[in-house]
């Protein structure tokens, strides 16, 4: 039997998840109280390599529930991961499924169908970021990060801005649902436009009211929010399973890859 690769794996569940009329909210469930907890050591005789890579499914399957840090054994793993193709590849894989799906949807051609996309890790890449920093070993730095977004030099991932246009020749209207900061919109506009994204129809970024909730309660509000104003959320791209969780969701949503870091 040939193993199914993950990325097509993980939107094959989601396809049987995801079904117009379906209940999403009793199928995933990603409980807010949920305590972090050591990462499993995997078995004895694994090689670093071996250990990794199961590691990164149990990350990317939502497996390993909250995590902080990337295992520090795994760090060139990652590092080989980002740099040497798979992610690329894996990202890939991603926006052809989406796209499959989104070339079978009626759209009712009233400017109300929408496609639901996350910035960092989704439409923009902060891998010189996290090169720079540990490739997610290093604890996260408020500070740190607001000096990279405010440089707006993040570049698009290929797979995405190819996706992003596909879906906008469809007739789809584009829609950014990010978890920055309001007082970032100039800067995050900047960097989008950088990066070769134009034509969206909302960008949604943390309001002040919107400050301390979690990312799943955060952006399933604000897609709440669409929903009452008529929308109709065909689908939905991001790297966290909490930009995609949480009701209402897309009629399918889409789980791009990241072992870099977890976002509840």
């Amino acid at each position: 039997m040939i193993p199914t690769p993950l990325p097509a794996l993980l939107s094959l569940l989601l396809l049987s998840f995801f079904t117009p009329g379906s209940s999403a909210r009793s199928i995933l469930k990603s409980p807010p109280d949920e305590p972090r907890f050591l990462l499993s050591t995997g078995s004895s005789g694994w090689s670093d390599d071996q250990y990794c890579d199961s590691w990164r499914l149990s990350a990317e399957t939502n497996n390993a529930g909250k995590w902080s840090t990337v295992p520090e054994k795994c760090v060139s793993f990652v590092a080989k991961y980002i740099q040497e193709g798979k992610y690329r590849s894996d990202s890939d894989m991603v926006a052809q499924d989406s796209l499959t799906f989104a070339k079978n949807v009626t759209l009712a051609g009233d400017g109300k169908d929408i496609w639901v996309f996350d910035i960092d890790e989704t439409l923009l890449s902060n891998v010189p970021y996290y090169k720079a920093n540990g490739w997610g070993s290093k604890k996260f730095n408020e500070t740190a990060w607001d000096e990279w977004v405010f440089q707006a030099k993040a570049t698009a991932l290929p797979a995405s801005i190819k996706l992003y246009y596909e879906l906008l020749k469809l007739g789809f209207h584009a829609v950014i649902l990010t978890g920055r900061d309001e007082s970032q919109r100039s800067i995050t506009e900047k960097n989008l436009l950088y990066a070769g994204y134009h034509s969206w129809t909302r960008l949604i970024l943390r309001g002040d009211s919107d400050k301390g909730k979690t990312a799943v309660v955060y952006k399933s509000s604000k897609r709440a929010e669409l929903v009452a104003e008529g929308y109709l959320i065909h689908g939905s791209s991001g790297d966290q399973w909490s930009d995609l969780f949480g009701s209402p969701m897309a009629t399918r949503s889409f789980k791009l890859p990241n072992p870099m870091y977890f976002i509840s």
